[in-house]
């Protein structure tokens, strides 16, 4: 499966590179959008945080969806704070690439957003997406509170239905509360609208949640 590595797996805290204090500074304006980038967001917007694997390609998903606010990318999950992309990619920090989405609730809502998540990529493949290997690839939400993180359970089992029927192997997303999102580089944010003929690995399974479903 892995072409004779080792499947890539998630160090020890202790053994995470030591990261730093000072954070990733990146553009104010959303690029597509035109909306800030960081806090404070629109009152009354939601938010979560999620990883498809490289984060170029599921980012413009997201920005492309309507009522969506703004997006970032950035890294989460893991231990090193205020990481580099090339501490990242080492498997040194424990963090996944994710994308930050969000949203206006009256104009969209958690389903659409879960929906477009499940939809874009392949939550069944452990530690990878695809030709992109490590812990950095590996498929995830964080939620913002508990009701969050109940609907992305839901639609975990409800997916996780479908694409068993479909002989696909049992979803590996991991779901869980947030806790920091650290910003990437600021020549990552927006990257395929910086770069239109850049690298997407995005890629679905061809299984699609079922429009109007609610998590």
């Amino acid at each position: 499966m892995f072409f004779g590595h080792r499947t890539p797996e998630l160090l020890e805290p202790a053994d995470c590179l030591p990261g730093r204090q000072a954070t990733m500074p990146v553009a104010p304006a959303h690029l597509v959008l035109g909306t800030a980038m960081t806090p404070p967001f629109p009152e009354g917007s939601e938010s979560i945080v999620v990883g498809m694997g490289c984060f170029w390609g599921a980012e413009r998903k997201f920005w492309q969806l309507p009522g969506v606010v703004t997006t970032a990318v950035g890294y989460a999950g893991g231990v090193t704070p205020n990481p580099t992309y090339e501490e990242v990619c080492s498997g040194r920090t424990n963090h996944t690439e994710v994308v930050l989405v969000v949203w206006d609730p009256a104009q969209t809502d958690l389903d659409a957003v879960l929906r477009c998540f499940w939809d874009n990529h392949d939550p069944t493949q452990g530690m990878r997406q695809g030709n992109d290997i490590g812990t950095q690839y590996r498929s995830a939400i964080f939620c913002t509170d508990e009701e969050q993180l109940a609907a992305a359970r839901r639609s975990a089992a409800a997916f996780g239905d479908l694409l068993a029927a479909a002989r696909f192997d049992a979803v590996t997303t991991e779901i869980d509360l947030a806790g920091p999102f650290f910003y990437a580089e600021d020549y990552h944010q927006q990257y395929l609208a910086r770069n239109p003929n850049g690298y997407c690995g995005l890629g679905g399974t061809g299984v699609s949640c079922p429009v109007g479903v609610s998590f």
